[in-house]
């Protein structure tokens, strides 16, 4: 079969000759979902058919909604799935759902479902007790467990999540919103207590900030998207859920649960081309938050279409462009242990779920001298991994495929771009047949790409690529990696590798404490574990994401106050009938 590896100009090191790649492409004995389209406005679900006409309001059995040519209907688009194998062996495209396209009107209806529920502060979910939000979060996770498994299959099928990754989506979501209860059971700053400063008096209690627009991205759609979502509804406000054009069906699949664990209004969800849905929004100046998880350049867009920007709450979480460095000290003396060490970390943190993470390894800076070694080395490692779909296991080591379909040709295409800038700049691909497609010209299976060589002409050099390449960076000096710090754009993350810590990966981390959100020692990046800090700098990230964080992100204190002595009782009185100084626990 001729596959795209042979149109790049593949370079490899004589030591890297014998190489292999565990293929698993078969794909039988796993269910193949479909998912019918479908709205959640004021709390009603409403079904459509092939043809966008409404048939039934699925919570509401006394309202019928047949369909007819005077009833109102939607745009409606399939939704393809990764792909499954034909007879001939080509991957093979399927319909997995279908998504409702709305236009600006339609979205309106839920901005006006929204502002209802928020009524200005007096709606019934914010005048609401904390402990009475939480039961109804509680009951959500609940009816959230009953479509679990339908949750993971789609994640594989929608956008190649691997079966253990989807089941740990579901499950570390279940627990990081277990998590914010907990918190807000457990933590004075959250739930409230009475202080006394110099003869005042005061209880201070988060409350809600308004309507939050709230933008989750593709590659954790559940996860990232509630770990912003929930804690804006425990605090009290009122969202609106855009779903993402890809990985959007799981959030059909969770429409029912939030209907019946919520108020009317409370969460209404958005579907359609972004652009033209949320500028319209955006623009009515109702919009009191937004919660966005994508491309800055998109944040800006939007941001610039609120009048009155000023007062616009921002939590925002963009791209990274993470190094990986790796100091000479792991090359030097008897340390080959903690360089093979520091090399899985790298491959594990470069392409998990295919790099596409915001906290991927997304260039290596590795001493000049020293870049066979290393290359020999991170090949074997990559060349080891399993590519294949998301839900089958490698007959030789029996774990799931690592490297699996990428959502759509576009990203395909995107990845094909920078190798081919890279290589036309003078940049190698390192490893057996990296840039090529398994499985013919229309499946998106990318195998891995692995680039030396890499300077700052090329577009991989600064683009975050947000997929299975992984750039490597030959370097001289110290300054080389602190000048790419300094100058970058982006201040995610990073990730030191040293054998011995001495004075380069002290310094380096003193330098990068005012560059990166967090620093890495020996290890790859990560969001976890969810209850320290995930922030950033620069073009990465507006706001801090954690269990903490995140309810103090989607909230403001408000503070009841008094000064001397309560002799009549009246503060007391007026707490004890107080919905809002409710005890919590």
């Amino acid at each position: 079969m001729t596959t795209d590896a042979q149109r790049y100009k593949i370079l490899l090191l004589p030591l890297l000759l014998t190489t292999h790649l565990s293929f698993t492409i078969a794909s039988d004995a796993i269910p193949t979902p479909y998912v019918s389209p479908r709205t959640l406005i004021d709390g009603r679900i409403t079904l459509y058919d092939s043809n966008g006409k409404p048939v039934i309001h699925e919570n509401d059995e006394s309202s019928t909604c047949e369909s007819s040519s005077s009833t109102t209907g939607v745009k409606i688009t399939p939704v393809m799935g990764c792909c499954e194998t034909s007879v001939e062996g080509d991957y093979q495209h399927v319909e997995i759902g279908a998504m409702p396209q709305m236009d600006t009107d339609e979205a309106m209806q839920a901005l006006d479902s929204a502002k209802e529920a928020w009524s200005g502060g007096s709606g019934t979910w914010p005048q609401m007790s904390m402990s009475d939000r939480i039961q109804c979060v509680e009951d959500l996770l609940d009816k959230l467990s009953v479509v679990r498994d339908e949750i993971v299959n789609l994640l594989m099928w929608e956008i190649g999540k691997n079966y253990d990754d989807a089941q740990a989506e579901f499950d570390r979501t279940v627990l990081f919103v277990r998590q914010l209860i907990d918190a807000l059971k457990e933590r004075d700053d959250l739930h409230g207590s009475w202080v006394d400063v110099k003869g005042t008096k005061a209880f201070v209690r988060r409350a809600a900030i308004g309507i939050i627009m709230c933008l989750g991205p593709f590659n954790y759609p559940l996860n990232e998207t509630y770990a912003t979502l929930i804690p804006a509804l425990l605090m009290g406000n009122v969202v609106l859920l855009k779903i993402p054009t890809v990985g959007g069906l799981v959030h059909l699949l969770t429409m029912q649960a939030f209907s019946e664990a919520l108020p009317p209004g409370v969460i209404n969800f958005v579907s359609g081309r972004g652009r033209a849905t949320m500028p319209p929004l955006m623009a009515t100046g109702d919009i009191d938050g937004l919660a966005f998880i994508g491309g800055s350049n998109a944040a800006d867009d939007l941001i610039k279409t609120h009048p009155e920007p000023h007062r616009l709450k921002l939590f925002l979480q963009l791209e990274a462009k993470n190094m990986g460095i790796f100091l000479p000290s792991l090359f030097e003396n008897d340390n080959e242990e903690k360089l093979n060490s520091a090399v899985k970390q790298a491959v594990t943190g470069a392409f998990s779920y295919n790099g596409q993470r915001c906290t991927a390894l997304k260039i290596m800076f590795v001493p000049r001298k020293y870049s066979d070694v290393f290359a020999e080395k991170f090949v074997k490692a990559v060349e080891d991994l399993n590519v294949g779909l998301p839900w089958k296991k490698s007959f030789e080591n029996g774990k799931y495929s690592m490297i699996t379909p990428l959502p759509n040709a576009k990203r395909v295409s995107y990845m094909k771009e920078l190798i081919e800038d890279a290589l036309e700049k003078g940049a190698v691909i390192i490893n057996s047949a990296g840039g090529s497609l398994v499985g013919g010209e229309s499946s998106t299976l990318m195998v891995p790409t692995i680039l030396a060589n890499v300077n700052e002409s090329m577009r991989i050099f600064d683009e975050e690529q947000f997929g299975p390449i992984s750039p490597i960076v030959p370097y001289d000096d110290i300054e080389t990696i602190r000048a790419y710090a300094r100058e970058g754009k982006y201040g995610q993350q990073v990730a030191i590798f040293t054998a011995d810590g001495g004075e380069d990966a002290s310094e380096l981390l003193d330098k990068f404490s005012s560059i990166f959100g967090k620093i890495n020692i020996n290890s790859q990046c990560g969001r976890s574990p969810d209850t320290l800090p995930f922030s950033g700098r620069r073009s990465s990230a507006m706001g801090v994401m954690s269990v903490v964080d995140a309810l103090k992100e989607f909230s403001v204190p408000t503070v009841i106050a008094y000064k001397g002595h309560d002799e009549n009782g009246i503060v007391k009185s007026i707490e004890e009938d107080s919905v809002f100084m409710q005890s919590v626990v």
